[in-house]
This record gives structure tokens, C-alpha cells and sequence, in this order.
């Protein structure tokens, strides 16, 4: 089941720190899909992760988008004010029974299998053991089938089409953390979901994440929205530019320059001087092609 209603995208960062060039590509993706489409744009920050997240982050990426632009329709979505939207939705996995307590340590997980980005394959060992919930000291993990339903395809609109075992390559998923927190896979899912996002524009980097949240909207009964993922700026090391990285941050003083880094590392249509981010985003609005991102020509497997 997929979407085919007004556009509405969003994007979502984490308040671990100011908004970087990379971040700021994703950003600029969005952005200018939503507006080329004639969309709602919203803006989310997903500070369920508390530990790693900040308000004096949160407060600095919402000035760094003003400066550049951005202009979100509606209220900021902060994913720390919506906890009880989360336990929901695990209310309702908990009755359908596709929910199970996992007591694993990742010492208790060393020798399981890793899959081709790092991520340990759950291998089922908590998984009929009948462990209790108590005061959240243990896991919450999503009983993935290991049956054609976990088999699943998608078409992103850059890089083509996709397919992955979720069981396979990623095994039963964690949704509610062994401290209590909600997992970025049930946050992300529900608050798309909710808020009626038809497309999600977002850095490559995020790929890995697709099949299973796919996966979790079927088991919620949700719609698939759209998905675009956009190249991802490196270093010189080839590294990812992000915060363990040490990317700078994106300058205010040079907002109109830097979104045209943006467009042009994107591979859009050369724009020349702008005056303002205002003819900016009018130019982009107009010229945006997610064609020239990449070539939706191959047929792969999420997993590689």
C-alpha cells in the first residue's frame, strides 16, 4: 500500500549538534522537492534519542534554517513530545502478538552474524523464551516473520529498484530501547505516518534503514510513503561528514554561497549570482530535477 495524496514532505534532524554541509545537502533536497512539487514542508526534530540530544542543538538548527530559508508549514514536531503516540503503537504490535522482550547484552550477541553494514543479525534468542516486561528493563523487539513477508521491495526514485530479507539481513528489530527509550524505527514510522508524509527526501546514509520500516508499517497498517535518498558529502578522508567527523558547522554569514555549494553537489542546473536565499528558493522551487541525482537504472539488493 502506497500513498497518492498531496505531497507532503519533512525533514528531521537530530539535535546532537549545529547543522553541518552535509546536513544541509539533505536539507536543500527536501526543501526544494516539496516546493517544486507545490507541497507542505515540515520540520521535525527527532530528539528521542535524549542522552545524545540538546535544546541549545535543537534552538541552533532552528536559527541555521531561518537564516538559510527554511520555512516549515505548521508547528516544529519534536519527537520528545509525543512519547504516548509511540506506546500506541507498541499497544498495538503488543495485541496482534508481534511483540516479544529480549534480555540480550551485546556481549550475549558478540557471536552473531553481522551483516554487510555492521549491524548484528538478531538471531531469535529471546525470542520464545516468555521473558517479562518489567519497568522496561528489558528490550521491546518487532517478531519479524521468516516468510515471504519479510521479503521487501521498493523503488526509490534515484536509485531504483530495491529488495531486502528484513529477517535475513536484519532479524527481529529493536523498537523500544532496554532503558526505556523509543528506537528511531518506531518514532520515524509513526511520525510519518501521523503527519501524513507522502515523501521522504534523505541522505543515502539512511538506505539501510528503508526495508525495515517499510516492514513496520505493514505490521501498523500504514502506507508507504515515497523515497528519494540523495548522495552523501565525505571529507577528504571519505569520511561522512557529520559530528563524529568533526564537520563544521554551515556559516551564517555565507547562507546564499553555501546553498549553491548545496544545489551544485546536488548536481542541479547552474544557477549564477543570487541576491538572496529568497531568489534562492524561487530558482530552486523552479529548476529542481531529481533526475540528475543519480540514474534510477539498477536493480539491487539492500544489503550489499
Amino acid at each position: 500500500m502506497t500513498l497518492n495524496l498531496p505531497y507532503v514532505g519533512r525533514f528531521a534532524p537530530s539535535p546532537t549538534g549545529p547543522l553541518h554541509f552535509g546536513s544541509l545537502v539533505a536539507a536543500v533536497a527536501s526543501y526544494a522537492d516539496a516546493r517544486a512539487a507545490g507541497g507542505r514542508w515540515l520540520l521535525r526534530i527527532e530528539d528521542v534519542d535524549t542522552p545524545r540530544c540538546t535544546q541549545a542543538a535543537a534552538l541552533e538548527i532552528l536559527h541555521q534554517l531561518a537564516v538559510y530559508g527554511f520555512e516549515a508549514d505548521g508547528a516544529v514536531i519534536r519527537q520528545s513530545e509525543r512519547y504516548e503516540h509511540y506506546e500506541v503503537a507498541l499497544g498495538q504490535l503488543a495485541h496482534d502478538g508481534r511483540l516479544f522482550a529480549c534480555a540480550c547484552t551485546r556481549k550475549m550477541l558478540g557471536s552473531a552474524p553481522h551483516n554487510a553494514w555492521g549491524e548484528v543479525i538478531y538471531p531469535g534468542r529471546c525470542r520464545d523464551l516468555g521473558i517479562a516486561d518489567s519497568t522496561h528493563a528489558t528490550a521491546l523487539r518487532l517478531r519479524v516473520q521468516d516468510d515471504a513477508d519479510a521479503q521487501v521491495a521498493f523503488t526509490d526514485r534515484t536509485l531504483g529498484a530495491l529488495t531486502q530479507n528484513v529477517a535475513s539481513h536484519v532479524g527481529d528489530f529493536i523498537l523500544r530501547r532496554a532503558d526505556g527509550l523509543y528506537a528511531y524505527q518506531l518514532a520515524v514510522v509513526v511520525d510519518d505516518a501521523e503527519h501524513g508524509v507522502t515523501d521522504v527526501v534523505r541522505g543515502e546514509d539512511l538506505l539501510m534503514n528503508t526495508p525495515r520500516q517499510i516492514y513496520l508499517q505493514r505490521a501498523l497498517g500504514y502506507a508507504a510513503p515515497s523515497y528519494l535518498h540523495v548522495p552523501l558529502a565525505k571529507n577528504d578522508a571519505g569520511e561522512k561528514l557529520s559530528k563524529q567527523t568533526r564537520a563544521l558547522a554551515i556559516a551564517d554569514d555565507a547562507a546564499v554561497d553555501t546553498l549553491n555549494l548545496a544545489w551544485s553537489f546536488l548536481g542541479q542546473p547552474e544557477m549564477g549570482p543570487m541576491a538572496s536565499v529568497t531568489h534562492f528558493w524561487r530558482h530552486a522551487a523552479a529548476h529542481w530535477k531529481p533526475a540528475l541525482l543519480r540514474p534510477a537504472t539498477r536493480a539491487a539488493t539492500v544489503s550489499e
